[in-house]
């Protein structure tokens, strides 16, 4: 069998799969994921107007949310060109260097998402258990150094990745299984030992699905102890509805995230729909609903669209 490295001569393309066994359904598909890409992008921009406008919200917790919409927003554009042109025009080769480019941003935002979620569970945390000493822990430039190592770190735990991948000589059956370019899936066409990349891999499953989720536990367990040395009953409710909104934003990713790696793992004999329907909701769960979730469980977010929206009516009229 004849290989293929970024050192090849001729032009190599990964082929995408779009929804296996609907093919021909292709263009009625497109209509609920062009819906969930424009609610995606609307929500995650609005969010970011409110904030960036809004300077009550000029606060540690909402700088940490708008990194998320900024992530999510980052997330959503990295998928949405190979998906969409792939369900309208059927437009399925991707050259080489563009799916490189994809599966580098398009983890290096959900390890960033990963990273930035931690943060807003330090930020939890230090709000409830040390409220008196908030404004002097999670300052400006604090958050700006949060900020600066979520980005060194997701860089420095994809490139390795990706430059460990790129090395490798790819099989002529180049068909990757989903409609966009992941780590799992093209590591499948390597011809080649893969033993590196796959202790590497397991080190990085350690250092951000493992680790992140452990930490957010124990920043929650260390609350909750907080909360229930609460005086009454109305201020752990309040507590706990302040935090809603985060843990089930912390469930949104890491749950389609352990699932996309448990199916390429151990299921592997499974039907492509299922692989296909768990990757889709690994990268359209997050975006779509982070923003619907903050917005409903926050007042001030709430507010800050509805003055938005109203100023801008004034704008048109």
């Amino acid at each position: 069998m004849s290989n293929v490295t970024n050192t090849t001569q001729d032009p190599f393309y990964f082929i995408l799969t779009g929804i296996p066994g609907f093919e021909a359904s292709h263009v009625w598909i497109s209509i609920p994921f062009c819906c969930l890409y424009i609610i995606s992008i609307m929500g995650n921009t609005t969010i970011l107007a409110v904030i960036g406008t809004e300077p009550s919200l000029h606060q540690p917790m909402y700088l940490f949310l708008s990194m998320l919409a900024l992530t999510d927003l980052g997330l959503t554009l990295t998928t949405l060109p190979t998906v969409m042109q792939l369900l309208w025009f059927d437009i399925r080769q991707i050259n080489f260097e563009g799916c490189f480019a994809q599966f580098f941003f398009l983890h290096g935002f959900s390890f960033m998402e990963s990273s930035v979620l931690l943060a807003m569970s330090f930020d939890r945390y230090v709000a409830i258990c040390h409220p008196l000493h908030y404004a002097t822990i999670l300052t400006s430039e604090v958050i700006g150094r949060i900020g600066v190592a979520i980005l060194c770190r997701c860089v420095l735990a994809v490139l390795p990745s990706l430059l460990l991948l790129k090395r490798l000589p790819f099989c002529r059956s180049h068909l990757l299984s989903h409609s966009y370019c992941l780590h799992q899936d093209m590591i499948r066409l390597v011809c080649a030992d893969i033993r590196v990349n796959s202790w590497y891999g397991f080190a990085l499953v350690l250092l951000i699905i493992v680790m992140d989720p452990l930490l957010i536990v124990l920043s929650y367990t260390l609350i909750l102890k907080s909360i229930l040395g609460s005086a009454t009953w109305t201020a752990r409710l309040r507590a706990l509805n302040n935090c809603l909104s985060h843990i089930l934003a912390v469930l949104l990713l890491y749950v389609p995230m352990v699932g996309v790696s448990m199916t390429h793992r151990f299921a592997k004999q499974a039907s492509p729909l299922v692989h296909v329907i768990v990757a889709n909701i690994y990268v359209l769960a997050p975006p779509v609903m982070n923003p619907i979730i903050y917005s409903v469980k926050t007042k001030q977010i709430r507010q800050g669209m509805i003055r938005l929206f109203s100023q801008r009516n004034k704008h048109l009229r």
